[in-house]
């Protein structure tokens, strides 16, 4: 079993002059989902090397028992230190990808051709796509078989505008999520804020937001016909 995590290279916040980047648990408790099922995981960049982590996912009020275990991981810590870069990547040596969010993907990753080509190999092979929080943004330009948007009619979630709101950089971010899917044709749902909420919809799996992470990782799996550990 062998997935593939891609991570965005963007680290500015817009034109706030602050650093943005992957949020640290969309990442860790996917990949730990995934590394104690056994699987092979390759992590992916479109810069390559290391991704930015969102400096406020790695306050202390925002660690899990899975941040802390990253922590004191080296291995994996080498891993994101050197990860490919997405030019070099092909769906056709993966069983499925996973797409962490933070507020990075929603600048580097909409309108990313090579993001985009390969995506639409990944539906092309009828292989599992599952993105969390922001990072649906990478999913918003992605064409199906039928040459539609790959969202239209399918039953998506992600970030949500109260949840951007909340966060206060609804005027910093380049679009509304939740606005652009249901754009792009998406049955968009949502649960309150900060609760954990993930569709799946046929081969595609969406998460909410941080705590959606690890479900939707889970829900990975079990396409792939592998009972979480």
């Amino acid at each position: 079993m062998k997935i593939l995590i891609v991570l965005t290279s963007h680290d500015q916040l817009g034109d706030t002059g602050k650093k943005t980047g992957f949020w640290l648990e969309e990442f860790v408790a996917p990949y730990y989902v995934f590394k104690d099922a056994g699987a092979e995981i390759t992590l992916a960049s479109p810069k390559g090397n290391m991704p930015p982590i969102d400096p406020k996912s790695d306050l202390p009020e925002n660690q899990t028992h899975l941040t802390r275990r990253f922590r004191t991981d080296g291995a994996a810590q080498a891993e994101l230190a050197h990860t490919k870069e997405l030019t070099y990547i092909s769906a056709a040596d993966y069983d499925a990808v996973f797409y962490p969010g933070g507020h990075g993907p929603m600048w580097d990753m909409p309108n990313n051709r090579i993001s985009i080509s390969l995506l639409e190999d990944f539906i092309e092979a009828d292989k599992p796509i599952a993105a969390v929080c922001h990072a649906p943004a990478a999913l918003v330009n992605v064409r199906g078989k039928d040459g539609e948007y790959l969202v239209k009619g399918m039953r998506v979630t992600g970030f949500s505008n109260a949840e951007e709101e909340a966060v206060g950089l609804t005027p910093v971010v380049p679009f509304l999520l939740e606005d652009r899917l249901r754009e792009r044709g998406a049955i968009y749902s949502k649960a309150d804020n900060w609760t954990p909420y993930v569709k799946v919809d046929d081969k595609l799996i969406t998460g909410q937001n941080p705590a959606s992470s690890r479900p939707a990782a889970e829900e990975l799996l079990r396409l792939l016909h592998v009972v979480p550990a």
